[in-house]
């Protein structure tokens, strides 16, 4: 948590949380990392951060599934791979998303602020990542409540801007993709995760 706390206040555009993901957003966040016998199967962990979500899917991989696990503040990265980097099943990448080739996964996990993001790169991640899921795959990731209202009223008029045209591409996102959204009231603080496919609902059950 203090590591947590110090990257937050230094970097807090990336971070963009003041505390780890508690367990039942974790939970929430991992709905769809479903167990499949007899087939591997490949996830993705966007803003990994210290690992609070890392656990519960890690948790849930098969002998032959794999995890990739892409975060941009290096610290953390450091913390990662001393948790799991014996772990043959995790491969770790530093940097942002953006800047990495992305394969193809069944599970995309993601934690970045999108809240903190301008318009052209919240369409261009959510472009990349849902451009990587397979048939039938999904896209989980979540938003603080009022996150966005609170960035408005603490800032000035350019970057109330820069927040509202973030949150009308992220709308439209959510409008096209969303199937299935759950309030995770037991979280500090209290979050809002979505569950999203390349179109239609995935084929995974809920």
């Amino acid at each position: 948590m203090t590591l947590f706390l110090r990257e937050y206040a230094r970097t807090s555009r990336e971070v963009g949380a003041i505390a780890p993901s508690g367990p039942r957003l974790g939970r929430a966040l991992t709905r769809y990392v479903i167990p499949s016998p007899g087939s591997a199967r490949a996830v993705l962990e966007v803003g990994p951060g210290t690992g609070a979500v890392t656990r519960h899917i890690a948790g849930s991989l098969g002998r032959l599934d794999t995890l990739d696990l892409v975060e941009a503040n290096p610290r953390f990265v450091d913390l990662l791979q001393g948790a799991y980097g014996n772990d043959p099943r995790l491969q770790f990448r530093t940097g942002l998303v953006q800047d990495h080739e992305l394969g193809s996964y069944d599970t995309i996990v993601c934690g970045l602020p999108f809240a903190n993001f301008d318009a052209p790169t919240t369409a261009d991640i959510f472009d990349r990542l849902l451009g990587a899921l397979r048939p039938g795959g999904t896209l989980s990731f979540f938003g603080y409540v009022g996150g966005a209202r609170v960035r408005r009223t603490f800032t000035g008029r350019a970057g109330r801007e820069h927040v509202l045209d973030g949150q009308n591409t992220l709308r439209r996102i959510l409008e096209r993709h969303t199937f299935r959204t759950e309030l995770v009231l037991g979280n500090l603080p209290p979050a809002r995760v979505h569950h999203l496919a390349p179109v239609s609902a995935p084929a995974h059950p809920a």
